[in-house]
């Protein structure tokens, strides 16, 4: 049985979340001089809650960082819009994509942001390792997942 999968073509949409990507990639940088990697970032508002080293200051942003990506949706929902996202029903599966994620960032000393946004524009050639290597894996889950396993 052949599969269709659709997927909606949204290039300004895209653009628009691609430009916020990096003006908040370049914001970050040069307001604090750090990475706008949210692995590095969720590490350290965890801060706030578990004893880790850092100053106030710099958890302070973290937690804003954090907090705008939880209610960015919500505002989007609430001035009318749509976020359109599909969630898998699969809790397990879920859980277990979310703790492989978190081996992986700590494995490759950063996540996808980190590496792929800020470590590429820097020309790092650690950071290119590791997106050549989280795409490959990603090419070949998502080939395992719909083509030999038919899950969609």
């Amino acid at each position: 049985m052949e599969m269709e999968l659709q997927t909606a073509f949204t290039p300004w949409a895209s653009l628009g979340g691609g430009i916020l990507i990096g003006l908040s990639a370049v914001m970050v940088m040069g307001l604090f001089g750090r990475i706008a990697g949210i692995s590095g970032i969720t590490k350290g508002f965890l801060g706030a809650v578990l004893p880790t080293p850092g100053t106030p200051g710099d958890r302070d942003w973290r937690l804003a960082f954090g907090a705008g990506l939880i209610t960015a949706p919500l505002a989007t929902i609430l001035v009318g819009g749509t976020v359109p996202q599909n969630v898998p029903s699969n809790l397990l599966g879920m859980a277990i994509a979310g703790l492989l994620v978190g081996l992986g960032t700590a494995l490759g000393s950063g996540c996808t942001s980190g590496h792929g946004v800020c470590g590429l524009a820097r020309l790092s050639r650690r950071s290119f390792a590791a997106v050549v290597t989280f795409m490959a894996a990603g090419f070949v889950t998502v080939f395992v997942l719909r083509h030999v396993l038919g899950v969609a």
